[in-house]
């Protein structure tokens, strides 16, 4: 890591940072003089910080703050190591950090920890996931009253609809993809195929494939908190939010991942289309928690706009063969890529949190060698299935009950995310749909 800034001296300032349970960035700037103490030492700051709010507020009663002192947590580096702040004007390195109790104890609030600890779940039997992730986001002039698509830098003109897969949509907007693919490169994020998708001003782009799930979600992490850095610098704003535009389809976040034995071998594949009694179970396994981890993919009040018939979003807890209206696609291709693509979450969703509760839902099914209902075929939209909550409040009041989630989060984690959803809920439900948007526009 130190050799890292000695190779780059023009570095005047680093930020060490870590994500709080709405995916935020919270940490410290720190002279590049001072670096080494941030790697060596950690760094300190109150383990009530990585449970705010929205708004980046205390939660009222939270035992983190008043009740235990408000007391530190030490926060060392991950295995990242330092890398450069591409959407920043002066050179600049961030230092990703996670959170550790003072006798060295993975503080069990923090959300990377979260998805580390069902990584270890999946160590102990010999496997190991395989992740890959698709984003989708807006690019959006906020500058007036309404919001809108940016004008082309190259035409200065609007576009006035979705163009699904249209070149001439990407080449509009060519000097800032061209840019966030160099800044992607100088960051190591794996960044994929682009594409321009269904909303107004909307995008995807597609995270290559990774066996470090952990270095997946740290990936999904870096590459929001860039795109977002890098549009202002653009003059525009970027936003992952679930649902900008009332009469356009919301973001998705989507994650395809497969399972590796101790050999390297595919779990799921059988040598066929189907796949084997193993991805039947891990399939079985997410379905049986989706309706309980419904606010992990769904954590926002916007993020319930999204999520209606029709709109791209699945709203029922199905599974199915190549069939995107379901909650649970198996796609079709070589057997060897045999894989599961979970369609839930929205584009607004913290990625550590995201990712634990998928695979953690998965393993849960391996367990237990669950059966799943059959797989569904035609419209997912138009059949009788059991809903995915539909509300915020019932999100959180099946989160918080559900014996899924306690398989998968520590104690303290499920009590602190049912805190924050609830104060957030509380001061959400005084403000209209567009003041919600505002809010929501640059945090997530």
């Amino acid at each position: 890591m130190k050799n890292w800034l000695r190779k780059n001296p023009q570095v005047r300032t680093i930020r060490v940072a870590a994500a709080d349970l709405n995916g935020q960035a919270r940490g410290k700037r720190i002279p590049s003089r001072y670096a080494d103490k941030a790697v060596e030492g950690g760094t300190r700051f109150p383990m009530s910080v990585l449970n705010l709010d929205i708004w980046g507020e205390d939660i009222d009663d939270s035992p983190l703050v008043f009740e235990s002192g408000d007391k530190d947590g030490v926060l060392k580096p991950t295995e990242r190591g330092f890398m450069p702040m591409p959407w920043l004007e002066a050179p600049t390195a961030l230092l990703p950090i996670w959170m550790f109790h003072e006798d060295g104890k993975p503080y069990e609030g923090d959300p990377r920890h979260a998805l580390r600890a069902v990584l270890d779940r999946y160590t102990a039997r010999g496997l190991t996931p395989v992740c890959a992730m698709e984003l989708e986001f807006f690019l959006i002039d906020d500058s007036g009253r309404n919001l809108q698509v940016p004008p082309s830098p190259r035409s200065g003109k609007r576009r006035v609809a979705g163009e699904i897969l249209s070149l001439r949509a990407l080449d509009q907007f060519d000097t800032f993809f061209t840019d966030l693919y160099d800044a992607c490169e100088e960051m190591d994020i794996p960044a994929d195929t682009a594409i321009s998708e269904a909303g107004l001003g909307q995008f995807e782009i597609n995270l290559m494939h990774c066996d470090d799930a952990l270095r997946a979600a740290d990936d999904a992490w870096l590459f929001k908190m860039l795109v977002k850095g890098l549009a202002r610098r653009h003059g525009f704003a970027a936003s992952f939010m679930a649902k900008p535009y009332e009469d356009y389809s919301g973001s998705g976040l989507h994650v395809h991942f497969s399972v590796l034995d101790a050999d390297g071998h595919n779990i799921f594949d059988n040598g066929g289309t189907d796949g084997t009694d193993v991805l039947r179970h891990a399939v079985a396994g997410c379905l049986d928690a989706m309706q309980s981890s419904a606010l992990v993919f769904a954590p926002h009040a916007n993020s319930f706009d999204r999520m209606v018939p029709g709109n791209h979003a699945p709203t029922g807890v199905s599974w199915a063969y190549e069939n995107r209206t379901s909650a649970i696609r198996i796609p079709s291709g070589p057997p060897a890529a045999r894989r599961i693509e979970h369609r839930v979450a929205g584009g607004d969703v913290n990625p550590y949190l995201m990712l634990a509760a998928v695979l953690g839902a998965a393993l849960n099914g391996i367990e237990d060698a669950q059966d799943p209902p059959d797989p569904i075929t035609g419209n997912a939209y138009a059949a009788d299935l059991p809903q995915i909550p539909a509300d915020w409040r019932s999100a959180i009041d099946a989160f918080e009950a559900s014996p899924q989630m306690k398989r998968i989060f520590a104690p303290d984690l499920i009590r602190n995310y049912v805190l924050t959803k609830r104060q957030e809920l509380h001061y959400m439900q005084e403000l209209s749909p567009a003041e919600q948007v505002t809010i929501y526009l640059d945090t997530v």
